[in-house]
């Protein structure tokens, strides 16, 4: 019980207090008096986007005997004092006033024990100022601009009327919808971005001062900008190679493909290029809109294999899809020809292709000169020769040698 009393007891002081609120304000800073460091009258700040906001007081009584007397007046340049009469609320234990324009109020609070109190505060509507347009753009830049604002308030010192001003600082920045790059949009009120946005956009510039008071401005922007892109499949493998560029250009109205190897396309659409010479080739697309802008983009590198010639010495046709063709471990050939032989000296297999028949040819699968007769296990003897597509000849002893067929 005793701890209940001394809780109490404290509390007193707080609810014994009149005071001077704000309901809807959206900051709080105090006034700093120089001929009365002592004093810290509240400074209420309301947002005023819509420019229709009005500022509102509310006096609560300190408790104990009432009722109170509430008497509100506010600031008069003309006097320097507090001498133009608002309202009086009577018999009362509170009292609001609404709908305030910006300057400063008292409300005097008394009653009839002697009682007699005068609370001071002061209202600004804060609404700061932006505004977003278009500075200049071309096809490799946009420059935007800004302007970002804010109030400038002044308070009075009663005691002699000289204006003080309440410290706010501006802050800005700058997005798009969709998102762009915008190179320090905190910091540069007027930034150029040489990464143009690819498509329709809106910018908006967004200003907010020391209160968390904001404004905005926005306008729409339609993209003209060009992005040269291209993906490519196989990016590596034998010759000839096949390989698929798929165009993926932004506003690409006129396409320029450069394979590489001397040859030039203008098709705008995605294109099958062959090459046939083993190597590395770099590979450019250039875009060009329908009002000239241009963007480029190479891609490093296709790679082409070159030729190798590699013979297995055993091959096992027994149909368990292992192993069951004699072929040859080679990349990039231009030609080819086998010729085997029994160890009797007859042929069994000959075989002779370039190109497409090249590609199909799977080797030889065991059976005597392509018939229905199965060769019998045991040694033969092969003669290979080739040529690569960069030329280069396989011919000679080590192209030579002895085959084992096992069923």
């Amino acid at each position: 019980m005793r701890y209940i009393i001394i809780i109490f007891i404290s509390l007193l002081p707080l609810v014994s207090v009149a005071q001077l609120t704000a309901p809807g304000m959206n900051a709080l800073r105090y006034a700093s008096y120089p001929s009365t460091p002592g004093s810290n009258d509240p400074v209420f700040i309301f947002c005023n986007s819509t420019g229709n906001q009005k500022g509102s007081l509310q006096a609560v009584s300190p408790g104990g005997v009432g009722p109170f007397s509430f008497v509100w007046s506010k600031w008069s340049d003309d006097t320097k004092s507090f001498s133009i009469s608002i309202k009086s609320d009577l018999s009362s234990l509170s009292s609001s006033c609404t709908g305030l324009d910006e300057g400063g109020y008292r409300v005097r609070i008394t009653n009839g024990n002697g009682y007699d109190k005068s609370l001071t505060g002061w209202i600004f509507l804060d609404n700061p100022y932006a505004l977003a347009k278009l500075q200049n753009f071309t096809c490799d830049y946009v420059a935007l601009s800004g302007k970002a604002a804010i109030d400038t308030f002044f308070y009075k010192d009663p005691a002699d009327g000289n204006f003080i001003k309440l410290r706010n600082a501006v802050g800005f920045n700058w997005s798009s919808t969709p998102s762009s790059t915008i190179p320090y949009p905190d910091l540069e009120i007027n930034p150029v971005t040489f990464t143009p946005p690819l498509e329709n956009v809106t910018y908006k510039l967004a200003v907010v001062d020391s209160f968390k008071c904001s404004s905005e401005s926005s306008f729409p922007y339609t993209s003209i900008h060009v992005k040269a892109d291209f993906s490519v499949d196989p990016e590596k493998g034998e010759a000839p190679l096949k390989v698929r560029f798929t165009n993926k250009s932004i506003r690409g109205d006129y396409i320029k493909w450069e394979f590489g190897d001397d040859s030039i396309s203008t098709v705008t659409d995605s294109i099958t290029h062959i090459y046939y010479r083993p190597g590395e080739y770099s590979i450019k697309l250039t875009a060009e809109s329908k009002l000239h802008c241009i963007d480029s983009m190479r891609f490093d590198k296709v790679v082409v294999d070159p030729s190798d010639l590699n013979i297995p010495n055993v091959f096992t046709p027994n149909g368990d899809g292992i192993n069951d063709y004699f072929n040859l471990d080679s990349k990039s050939l231009r030609s080819i020809s086998v010729e085997i032989f029994s160890k009797s000296g007859i042929m069994v297999y000959r075989f002779y292709g370039d190109k497409a028949r090249l590609d199909g040819w799977k080797g030889w699968d065991g059976n005597v000169n392509s018939s229905s007769i199965k060769a019998t296990p045991g040694v033969y003897y092969y003669i290979i020769r080739a040529k690569g597509w960069d030329d280069k000849i396989y011919d000679g002893t080590e192209y030579r040698g002895f085959l084992y067929l096992y069923r």
